[in-house]
């Protein structure tokens, strides 16, 4: 135990270090995805499949709206379903000839759980026909608790609708001539999730007749779409970035509408705005056959713009003002980072979001003891974990270990030893290590905020400063008359 334990004084690795504790999952369900997905798709229905403490989760974890009904439902296994007496398919179409009377939703999504995994329910196959009989697209995602955290039930939803985009043609799309693509490693399974990097070798020079802002107009544009689920202002700020390079963003995946999918194909170039999308990026290289753009993920004003950088170098164009606007932001956060430089954080690990996190608070001057992740993908991290070595080098900071399924007992045997300001944690260990005296804030939290872009650099903060300020005011209150 003595080995797992980090001593700030005498810790300080100068590169990245991985350890796996084999730990037990202490996560949200991910069937919990329904809850933002069915808001940003605004023509689906989505149907979960499960037994009764699935709709409890449901009910008591995402809440009851009052005033407008949700558009998701729960179709709930019955023992007469897992002893295979009934006949599910009879009762599923059932439900959604309901659905579609009711609402004539563009698509309806079979969210899989737990128990359709254990009792071999076979939703793939049962759903084409259905499709057929009713009319309505059926997409079938397993976003069942077997996962490694909550935020991948999206990841499994993102990589089956993947599969229903459209396919584009050769035909209309000129793709960029100065695009070097290098696997990340000679290992096979690497080289089937080889991402796009820049190669310093491989630089095009700028030609004489372009314009001062390095745009060449043309006829067809080479196609990016861009996958992760985000709020319609976030895509919005983060198309108006891209735009103001001279990118232009050819579709979303998700779209706001199913109807309004993505064209995808071998000349189509895909990145990534959440770190927890693995598998949604491998369906999109092997199955629809796209390019992945390996960039950090635009979380905080230092990613957003090497978010951005990397785009502009796979598309040969010089970004334009990118570290002006991030100065700019550094400064309108300047009283925040006052109150956080020195102040130390600790990851147990829960929603993903750990490493670009992580970076982001190493770039505003705290010191990150440890990163706990319930499942690291390297080769889709590979960028933020580039950029995370890179920040720590730095701001001359020792760079923290990255615990892979961490064991929560030794966590909290670590977390004594260091002390540390603030511990970044999922629900079932807040109240706990409160009460020990150690200051929590819910990873929970940085899911459900919008933390992408420049201009959302403040509620990262304001999420981290919270907890810290408020254990600063008991500690000066008086309690005695």
């Amino acid at each position: 135990m003595s080995q797992s334990i980090v001593n700030s004084h005498n810790f300080e690795p100068k590169k990245l270090v991985f350890e796996c504790e084999t730990g037990n999952y202490h996560t949200f369900c991910p069937i919990s995805c329904v809850s933002w997905l069915y808001q940003k798709i605004e023509d689906s229905f989505f149907l979960v499949i499960g037994t009764k403490t699935c709709g409890y989760f449901l009910q008591n974890a995402l809440g009851v709206m009052i005033f407008a009904e949700p558009r998701y439902a729960m179709a709930e296994l019955e023992e007469s379903d897992i002893s295979a007496q009934l006949n599910d398919y009879k009762e599923l179409k059932r439900l959604c000839l309901q659905i579609k009377q009711d609402r004539n939703p563009s698509v309806i999504v079979w969210i899989g759980t737990c128990t359709t995994e254990i009792i071999k329910m076979d939703l793939e196959g049962m759903a084409p026909r259905l499709e057929r009989e009713i009319g309505i697209p059926i997409v079938v995602a397993r976003a069942n608790g077997l996962d490694y955290a909550f935020t991948q039930g999206e990841d499994t939803v993102l990589s089956a609708m993947a599969q229903r985009c459209p396919s584009l043609l050769h035909s209309d799309v000129v793709s960029p001539s100065s695009l070097h693509i290098d696997s990340l490693s000679s290992s096979p399974t690497l080289q089937s999730l080889s991402l796009l990097h820049e190669s310093k070798e491989t630089k095009v020079k700028e030609p004489k007749e372009q314009s001062s802002n390095n745009l060449i107009k043309k006829e067809k544009a080479t196609p990016l779409v861009l996958f992760g689920s985000v709020p319609n202002t976030v895509a919005t700020e983060l198309n108006f970035e891209l735009n103001r390079q001279g990118i232009a963003i050819s579709g979303w995946l998700p779209s706001q509408h199913y109807v309004n999918l993505p064209a995808l194909g071998k000349d189509v170039y895909v990145c990534g705005i959440n770190p927890f999308l693995s598998r949604t990026a491998t369906t999109l290289m092997r199955r629809r056959k796209c390019q992945l753009i390996g960039a950090p993920f635009p979380i905080g004003p230092d990613g957003t713009r090497a978010w951005i950088e990397k785009i502009c170098s796979v598309f040969n164009i010089m970004p334009q003002g990118l570290e002006e606007r991030e100065q700019k932001i550094w400064q309108s956060l300047e009283n925040d980072l006052q109150f956080i430089r020195g102040k130390s954080v600790f990851f147990m690990g829960d929603n993903l979001l750990e490493v670009s996190l992580a970076r982001f608070l190493i770039r505003c001057g705290m010191i990150v003891y440890e990163i706990g992740i319930p499942y690291m993908d390297r080769r889709f991290q590979a960028s933020e974990l580039e950029f995370l070595q890179k920040t720590c080098l730095e701001m001359n900071v020792p760079i923290p270990r990255i615990i892979e399924k961490p064991d929560n007992y030794y966590q909290i045997q670590r977390i004594r030893e260091l002390q540390p300001d603030l511990v970044i944690t999922g629900m079932a260990h807040a109240n706990p290590l409160e009460a020990r005296g150690i200051t929590t804030k819910w990873s929970v939290e940085f899911t459900f905020s919008q933390i992408h872009g420049f201009s959302n650099a403040r509620q990262i903060l304001d999420l981290v400063t919270r907890p810290l300020k408020r254990q600063k005011t008991l500690k000066n209150f008086n309690f005695t008359k």
